[in-house]
């Protein structure tokens, strides 16, 4: 079951020891994963969802809607942050690629290709001193079926200057026609081992803390966690910018913003919820909006390190999405 997946995920994150890094490979059949701060029911089509039985999950990371069936597999890396290196775990999935006759590469932030067809794509999550990185990778996934279930807006896929969601995305067979999933998880656990230097010891799932894992398991499952953000309110405004789209939705009481909630496939995720928390219940003033937005713009490195660009630091990040979320409130005052 999804959900178990994410508890599993989340559990070996929150118990990973100092100079451990733990790869955890899993798969899950006809579901959709949607971004920490997306709105699940405009990202799928929840119609074709509920008709083919489909699930829905809501994950930790930052990032857009994925489809996984068991032609995907995934994985994710837990560290804590003195060992944490995207490039070298990154680095683990391209040797394994590498190791199975074929070449891939990075590509923006959180992409990996071949031959210019996107075959992984990663997100991110921290949490005080743990962190993980996952993604996922497509072996032989149904594309039809990432089309049927995935909304993609045809403003974001012009931005990318493609038409279709198909064509956004391949699979390793269509480079290698007779490798198989069994195969990749072969492969990364001896690319595992070579890129880190290390013997590779297997973990069971029985072996961790059933209790903690369960409880994570309904926390994924629950109808609050998955479609709690899922309404809209009074005043809507949304647009694409090039670090991710963003939508707002708020209600104005009293002069007051309530009930203010913020969608988005950023993978700054930390900050829209910041930003999120800081507007939510000030006077409805262009001024005091704005200054508020200003002051969330005070980042850290750390605040978005993983969803800044090379040569980008979180502060410059952070500054650049609050200028284009003032930008946006400034239409709808």
């Amino acid at each position: 079951m999804p959900y178990k997946n994410l508890a599993v995920e989340e559990y070996l994150t929150e118990n990973v020891e100092p100079d451990t890094c733990i790869l955890y490979l899993w798969q899950n059949e006809n579901t959709i994963v949607v971004g920490r701060n997306q709105n699940v029911m405009k990202e799928c089509n929840m119609n074709a969802v509920k008709e083919d039985g489909v699930y829905v999950v809501r994950r930790l990371s930052g990032g857009g809607a994925v489809f996984h069936d068991m032609g995907n597999l995934n994985f994710t890396f837990a560290v804590q942050n003195e060992n944490y290196d995207v490039d070298r775990q990154l680095s683990v999935i391209l040797t394994a690629i590498e190791d199975l006759g074929l070449k891939g590469e990075k590509s923006g932030r959180n992409d990996l290709m071949i031959g210019g067809v996107k075959i992984s794509g990663n997100a991110f999550h921290k949490k005080k001193n743990k962190r993980y990185h996952h993604g996922t990778l497509l072996i032989d996934a149904d594309k039809e079926k990432i089309a049927k279930y995935l909304n993609v807006s045809k403003e974001k896929l012009a931005l990318k200057g493609i038409d279709s969601v198909r064509s956004r995305v391949g699979n390793l067979t269509d480079f290698k026609e007779d490798i198989t999933v069994d195969q990749v998880k072969a492969a990364l656990e001896k690319a595992f081992g070579k890129v880190y230097g290390l013997p590779v010891e297997e973990i069971s799932v029985e072996d961790l803390d059933t209790k903690a894992v369960d409880m994570g398991e309904k926390r994924f499952a629950s109808e609050e966690w998955n479609f709690g953000s899922g309404k809209f309110s009074a005043k809507n405004v949304s647009r694409r910018f090039p670090w991710g789209d963003i939508e707002l939705s708020f209600d104005v009481k009293d002069g007051v913003i309530k009930d203010l909630h913020i969608f988005s496939d950023a993978m700054e995720y930390d900050y829209i919820i910041k930003l999120e928390e800081a507007l939510d219940g000030i006077p409805y003033e262009k001024g005091r909006i704005g200054e508020k937005i200003d002051e969330t713009a005070q980042a850290t490195e750390e605040d978005v390190r993983d969803g800044s660009p090379a040569g980008v630091t979180g502060a410059e990040r952070a500054k650049e999405i609050a200028g284009d979320v003032k930008k946006l409130i400034e239409e709808v005052l």
